[in-house]
């Protein structure tokens, strides 16, 4: 079981700048076509600073951490029983192409459910931008954890 002890426990932040042929890619990959996630002059058209991040591009930015998964062995999580279970995001403004951000994660809850069979931890993600530090985005993901339960 993770130490609920770890609720409300922040890991370090880090700063990542969003780069336009990585929005593409991503784009392509959802299967978005409007052009304000692909064209640069449709996005600064649509009066964007340049390429607009598609809407669950967010959470990408979490894989940037340079400690990897490193804070889920901080909490114990036992990666092989491991499932990511929901993720929810809050949009306070545009995220764009050339954007230096500050991803924060902070754990929200940790719980259990069927007599401790399965575990859950609760993950806040917040965005911000790195020169003024005006909320961009927070997000919230839900890791599901199987664990083994004596009958």
């Amino acid at each position: 079981m993770i130490d609920r002890a770890n609720i409300g426990r922040t890991f370090p932040p880090f700063e990542v700048e969003v780069d336009k042929s990585r929005l593409r890619l991503f784009a392509k990959a959802i299967g978005e076509t409007r052009p304000v996630y692909l064209d640069e002059a449709a996005a600064r058209a649509a009066g964007y600073r340049s390429l607009l991040a598609p809407p669950t591009f967010v959470n990408c930015l979490a894989a940037d951490d340079p400690r990897g998964f490193q804070y889920l062995q901080d909490l114990g999580v036992p990666m092989a029983r491991m499932l990511h279970a929901e993720q929810t995001f809050n949009y306070r403004g545009p995220l764009c192409a050339g954007d230096r951000v500050v991803v924060e994660r902070r754990v929200a809850d940790i719980y259990d459910k069927k007599g401790g069979a399965l575990e859950f931890i609760r993950f806040e993600l917040t965005v911000r931008n790195a020169a003024d530090g005006t909320l961009i985005a927070d997000c919230i993901s839900l890791l599901a954890i199987r664990n083994e339960v004596a009958r």
